[in-house]
C-alpha cells in the first residue's frame, strides 16, 4: 500500500466580524424600551391633538413602536457597519497548508 501526498501553501485575511442580526435585534430590543418610555413619559393622556380622538396606553404604544423599532433596528445595523468597517483595518495574514493524502493499493 503506497501514499501519494501532495501539499498547498496558500495565504489568506482573517478578520473578526460582527454578527448583523444579533445587532439589528438588540437595536429593535433598544426601539420597544424608547417606544415603551415614549409612551408612559407622554402625560397628555391618550388624545390627539390634531384629531381630539382619545387612544388607548396600547394603541399609543403601538403608534410610537412603528417608528422606534426600524429607527433602532438602522441605528444596530450602523453600529454593525462602523465595528465591520474597523475590524477590516485589523486584519491579518495567515498561512494555510492544504494537505491531500491519497492511497493506492497495489494488487
Amino acid at each position: 500500500m503506497a501514499e501519494e501526498i501532495t501539499e498547498r501553501v496558500e495565504s489568506a485575511r482573517v478578520r473578526r466580524v460582527p454578527k448583523y442580526s444579533v445587532f439589528l435585534l438588540l437595536g429593535a430590543a433598544v426601539g420597544i424600551v424608547a417606544a415603551l418610555a415614549l409612551t408612559f413619559g407622554v402625560s397628555d393622556g391618550g388624545v390627539s391633538t390634531s384629531t381630539g380622538l382619545e387612544y388607548s396606553v396600547g394603541q399609543v404604544f403601538g403608534f410610537i413602536a412603528l417608528g422606534a423599532i426600524p429607527v433602532g433596528m438602522a441605528l444596530g445595523g450602523v453600529v454593525a457597519l462602523i465595528l465591520d468597517r474597523s475590524a477590516r483595518r485589523r486584519s491579518r495574514e495567515v498561512r494555510i497548508v492544504h494537505e491531500r493524502v491519497r492511497s493506492t493499493d497495489d494488487a
